[in-house]
Order: structure tokens, then C-alpha cells, then sequence
């Protein structure tokens, strides 16, 4: 049986219908949530279930199991069994089921890997591009935007000509869960913001988004991707270039001269200051160093 043919598959339908509707989250979280919904069903199949309601803790873990078995890492693993308890819980929300039977449920811990960063230089070496190409100044405008306002791709790729307030520099953005936040973007960002908008119309607009593709239509978040990355080959950087390296170069370096983690933490849109804590990680020599100049009790007397 394909997940098409399923009885599993109308009250999934429903809840990503609720996704995009109500919670209004992101094409790519989105996509994410139907990719694992649609293994577990197919998973759930063979098991068989045909009704949610018969969907019990040790089938929960079978489904864990199984989906181990076909090659899932830890990461994979949490992300499809984070994916199943949230659409449980609306289940339960909606009065479908009286628990959430994967509640409870856990994966093995993936290794939290901290996301590198490229230094102040090589992101100047990045952005120096000096080109009168439409697609140039419009793929400087983003990798400007994108590094000085450290936003997510799904942000970057969202923005219309109404977020946009450049006398102010600042940017609107949709960010995860709906969170709307304001953001400040730099003098240079504004600059190639306008290079970019005196160019846009030749582009012929078909909706009002900021970026778009060469087709007229808002850039898609596979093509900023690919740009990105090509850039950084012909722009000579010793690393492969992607939007969230940008981002976490912006929130690392901004850290580093501020030493204020809870205006990063506002700036990146994170609901928790532990998420930030990870995602700009300083090494501990300059911790050290900050520490041996502003604490009181770290300044060593002389004997």
C-alpha cells in the first residue's frame, strides 16, 4: 500500500493543512513535517495500523526501531519522532485521541556539532564583488542582508518590498512559529538593497518579493543555495559557502565584539538563550581573556 492509498493519511493531510494555515510555519519546515509523516505511514502500514487511535507506546517504539533499522542517524531519528508527537498532540488537541503515546519516547542523543564559522576577512573577500551584472548586485544584496542581519534562509527568501524600510535600515521578518521580529542591516546592505531595486524591474516582477529569480518570480531557497556557494568558489574562500555559515559568521562575530549574548540571542530570533549559547560559541581563550579583564576577582595582584 503507497501512503496515497493509506487510512492513515486524512488526518495527516489535516494537520499539515493546519501547519501551513494556522501556524503558518515555513515551506521548508513544512516539507519537513510531510517527508517524516509520510515514512511513518508507510512504516505504520506494515505493521500493521490502520487507525491512529490504535497507535500505542510500544508501536511507538517499534516505529523508532524500524526506522534505525532503514539507516536513520540519531539526528534523523529525533527529528522524525519530534515530527510524530507534535501531529499526536494535535491529535489530542482535536479530541481524536485522549494521549499522546509517543510522549515519553526517546532517541539516542545526537552529537551536537557546532556550526563553523568563516573570519571577518574572508567574509570581506566574499562580499567584494564589483560587478554591474543585475544577477551580481542582486546575489551581493543577499549575501549582504543575509550577513548582516543573520537571517535564516527561509527569512531571507521570504522578505517582500514592503518589509523593507531602508531610511531606517531595518528589515521585517517571519521567523520560526510565526515570530515576527525587526532588524537592523547595515549601511552596506542598504546600499546594495538599492543597487539592486533600480535593477529589479528588468527582471519582470510577477509578485512583490524582494529577490527575485531570473524568471520574475520570488527566488526559490535551492537558488540562493547554489549562488551562494558559486560565489564562494569565484571569490576565492577557503570554504564552502552556504546561508547558514553566513549566519552563524554573523552571530559569532557580533558576540565576539559585544560579549552581549542576550542581544545576539534577540537578534538570531531564538526563543531560548541555550540555543544561542551553542550556535555562537566562543573559544575559551577569548572567554578567558574577557574574563581576566572585566571580573574583579580574576585582576592579579602584585606581590
Amino acid at each position: 500500500m503507497t501512503p496515497g492509498d493509506s487510512p492513515l493519511l486524512p488526518a495527516v493531510e489535516a494537520f499539515l493543512r493546519y501547519l501551513r494555515v494556522e501556524r503558518q510555519l515555513s515551506p521548508l519546515t513544512q516539507s519537513s513535517y510531510h517527508h517524516q509523516l509520510q515514512a511513518l505511514i508507510v512504516m505504520a502500514d506494515a505493521l500493521p495500523l490502520t487507525d491512529w487511535r490504535d497507535l500505542d507506546a510500544p508501536k511507538v517504539r517499534m516505529l523508532t526501531a524500524r526506522s534505525k533499522r532503514a539507516g536513520l542517524g540519531a539526528a534523523s531519528l529525533a527529528l522524525r519522532l519530534s515530527a510524530l508527537r507534535s501531529f499526536l498532540d494535535w491529535q489530542v488537541h482535536q479530541g481524536i485521541l485522549h494521549a499522546n503515546p509517543a510522549k515519553g519516547i526517546s532517541t539516542p542523543r545526537a552529537p551536537r556539532h557546532l556550526p563553523k564559522n568563516i573570519d571577518v576577512d574572508e567574509v570581506n573577500k566574499l562580499l567584494d564583488i564589483d560587478s554591474n551584472d543585475p544577477l551580481a548586485v542582486r546575489d551581493r544584496a543577499m549575501l549582504e542582508i543575509m550577513y548582516g542581519a543573520g537571517l535564516r534562509l527561509s527569512e531571507l527568501v521570504g522578505i517582500n518590498l514592503s518589509h523593507i524600510d531602508l531610511p531606517s535600515g531595518e528589515v521585517w521578518v517571519m521567523g520560526k512559529g510565526s515570530k515576527e521580529r525587526k532588524l537592523p542591516i547595515g549601511r552596506t546592505a542598504v546600499l546594495w538593497i538599492e543597487h539592486w531595486l533600480a535593477l529589479r524591474d528588468l527582471f519582470g516582477p510577477q509578485d512583490d518579493a524582494l529577490f527575485l529569480s531570473n524568471q520574475g518570480r520570488r527566488i526559490s531557497t535551492r537558488n540562493v543555495q547554489k549562488r551562494f556557494a558559486e560565489w564562494g568558489v569565484k571569490q576565492g574562500v577557503n570554504s564552502h559557502i552556504h546561508p547558514h555559515k553566513l549566519r552563524h559568521s554573523f552571530a559569532t562575530h557580533v558576540l565576539e565584539s559585544s560579549g552581549d549574548l542576550r542581544a545576539v540571542q534577540e537578534l538570531l530570533g531564538h526563543a531560548n538563550l541555550s540555543t544561542t549559547q551553542i550556535y555562537t560559541h566562543l573559544d575559551f581563550q577569548h572567554l578567558a581573556s574577557v574574563y581576566d579583564a572585566a571580573h574583579p576577582r580574576a585582576k592579579r595582584g602584585t606581590s
